[in-house]
């Protein structure tokens, strides 16, 4: 094995994204930009995640996205700067690669990303004297391998030119990757066998106008027990929302939590997320927005 190909072998085992990415795609971006690249890939559409696709099929359908990709070097920079609303409008959420650059126009991270806006704006708040302008290539409806090859092409390129990584993928750096400490799971009432003296739908009202975004979830944050509230806690973690979680199957601490909730919120199933006291709603509700980019913009009003 020679020494870029090394190289290279340590970058793979090196995180690819930044773990506060929302799952946000499905993004139209002006024709204008060269970086948005969306293909045709079948004459008859075909989900590459359906059984009836075959491993070939998706090899080929990822390559041909690769292949599409626009050189790192030959793709154009935009700059990060000004308010979040000022410079998000000029990065896609649609999934894809991209490349983040300092003020001296040094490379510091190569990453993949569901909502290549978001990461953008996640890597801005989080790393403002490292991120000054970032360039990206979208991969239209990827999955995994896609995301990794395109990122691949990108890396090998980079250490084809230079013969290292950017700082941000060496193996063991966690400048980019790092994910905030979870918050503990909140409990409405100090225990079953303690007489409350407000009724737990007040309670319920207090929390969801006092706090900016809260969810109701069946298990903890850290251990969702159903599928739905997994993806709803896997879209706010990707996105980087600062929320508060209830566990309504809790019956020590929430005890009549989940029948008082669904009269409370006129909702009947879980999980609920609330949002400045308003219920937005579940797990489908927040997926939709997500694939259509309102959610970004949810959390931004």
């Amino acid at each position: 094995m020679d020494e870029p190909q090394k190289i290279m072998a340590t970058a793979l085992r090196a995180p690819l994204c930044s773990r506060l990415i929302p799952s946000l795609k499905s993004y139209s971006l002006s024709s204008a930009s060269p970086q948005a690249l969306h293909f045709n890939l079948l004459s008859k559409p075909l989900s590459l995640s359906s059984p009836h696709a075959s491993s070939k099929l998706r090899k080929r359908a990822s390559l041909t996205l690769v292949f599409s990709l626009q050189k790192l070097s030959e793709t154009q920079a935009f700059p990060v700067s000004g308010e979040e609303g000022e410079f998000l409008g000029k990065f896609p959420s649609d999934s894809g690669v991209y490349a983040v650059f300092d003020k001296d126009s040094h490379l510091q991270f190569i990453g993949i990303s569901r909502s290549i806006a978001a990461s953008v704006a996640a890597h801005k708040k989080a790393l403002p004297e490292l991120c000054f302008s970032v360039k990206f290539g979208v991969v239209d409806d990827p999955d995994r391998a896609a995301l990794t090859n395109a990122w691949k092409s990108w890396m090998e390129e980079r250490i084809s030119s230079v013969g290292k990584v950017p700082p941000g993928n060496e193996s063991g750096n966690t400048t980019w990757v790092r994910r905030p400490r979870q918050k503990p799971d909140l409990r409405l009432t100090p225990g079953r066998h303690v007489q409350l003296t407000v009724p737990l739908e007040e309670l319920i009202d207090q929390l969801v106008k006092e706090n900016e975004v809260v969810v109701f979830i069946k298990g903890s944050r850290s251990s969702p027990l159903c599928g739905f509230s997994q993806r709803v806690v896997g879209i706010l973690n990707e996105a980087g929302v600062d929320y508060e979680s209830v566990d309504v199957l809790d019956e020590e601490y929430n005890s009549g939590l989940r029948e008082t909730l669904k009269m409370y919120s006129n909702w009947p199933t879980f999980p609920q997320v609330f949002v400045k006291g308003e219920l937005v709603g579940g797990a489908d509700i927040l997926s939709s927005m997500a694939d259509n980019g309102s959610l970004a913009q949810l959390f931004r009003r």
